[in-house]
């Protein structure tokens, strides 16, 4: 058997990027062979990546892309936030941005786009990277928003690098005006949206069952109070009134100003660009929202680690 040494192991790890031990181990089966090695160190790679794929990745970043007049936002995770400041792991997230905007924003044409410099697909970059890496990671999402004349606005909020953050907004104005002007309002409202989180661009675009749903609630509260039906009826109609400010986009009060509606903002940006300005679509991504995350015993990890 060959003798495997210091600097065998070094370069091994150098060309994988796996832990000391995995790279001692594929010498010794493969009798120092190098890239017999790193070939083995691959299918243990993939094998640790299905059994890493079991774990919550809840952490991660959001990135944007952007030409103008079609802006992408995509979410990918990991299982911390110590990996989500790895310098390979935001290069991942920037070259998947690139391609879903090549892509139009399409999940699963990313998804099996071909990943750059690789000959593997995006998905198949996953997999490699969570065997080099060491994390369970998982390119999660992608939405995009397009005008034909205007632009599509991109946000980062508690960016962490340029399009890299922890929430991404898009917003889609369809306009002639000067490219300045729908650059600086876009910007604005996409702000906006990440504090507000709306949960439509107009009141038409609500989902019926949640409004539904909202409405009962109000009737059941105004009924409590014993007033008749006629009287509860036109309570209704101030209190849904006032819950479609607190949840429509175009009816919300504009944050950075704090007093004049959204619909308002966009048609005073108009009347000084001199030509119609319509806001067409938004989008929010948060990063992790919706994912059921572990509660973390940090104490009885650290006693499980030492006692190994």
């Amino acid at each position: 058997m060959a003798q495997i040494t210091a600097s065998l192991v070094k370069e091994l790890r150098e060309k994988s990027g796996a832990g000391m031990m995995d790279c001692k181990n594929a010498l010794k089966e493969n009798d120092g062979d190098v890239e017999k090695s790193m070939d083995w160190l691959r299918q243990k790679g993939i094998s640790k990546a299905a059994k890493k794929s079991s774990r919550v990745a809840a952490e991660g970043l959001v990135a944007v892309a952007s030409n103008g007049a079609s802006s992408v936002a995509v979410e990918v995770n990991s299982e911390t936030d110590f990996v989500a400041r790895n310098d390979r792991f935001q290069d991942i997230v920037k070259k998947i941005a690139t391609i879903a905007l090549e892509n139009s924003g399409d999940y699963d044409a990313t998804l099996s786009a071909d990943y750059p410099g690789t000959g593997r697909t995006v998905k198949d970059e996953m997999v490699e990277a969570v065997s080099t890496i060491g994390e369970n990671m998982n390119f999660r999402q992608s939405v995009g928003l397009s005008v034909k004349n205007g632009i599509v606005a991109t946000y980062i909020h508690n960016s962490v690098a340029p399009d890299l953050g922890k929430i991404a907004v898009l917003v889609a104005l369809e306009s002639t005006a000067d490219e300045a002007i729908l650059t600086a309002l876009g910007k604005q409202l996409a702000m906006h949206v990440a504090a507000t989180a709306p949960l439509a661009l107009s009141v038409d675009d609500l989902d019926p069952k949640a409004v539904e749903r909202e409405r009962n609630v109000l009737v059941e509260q105004a009924r409590e109070s014993g007033k008749p039906e006629n009287i509860i009826e036109k309570m209704i109609v101030g209190r849904m009134a006032k819950f479609y400010q607190e949840v429509v986009f175009t009816e919300q009060t504009f944050v950075i100003d704090g007093e004049t509606k959204i619909s308002k903002v966009i048609a005073n940006a108009a009347k000084e660009a001199g030509t119609d300005i319509t806001l067409t679509g938004y989008t929010r991504l948060e990063l992790g929202a919706g994912i059921e995350k572990a509660e973390d015993d940090f104490a009885a990890e650290v006693a499980a680690a030492v006692s190994k």
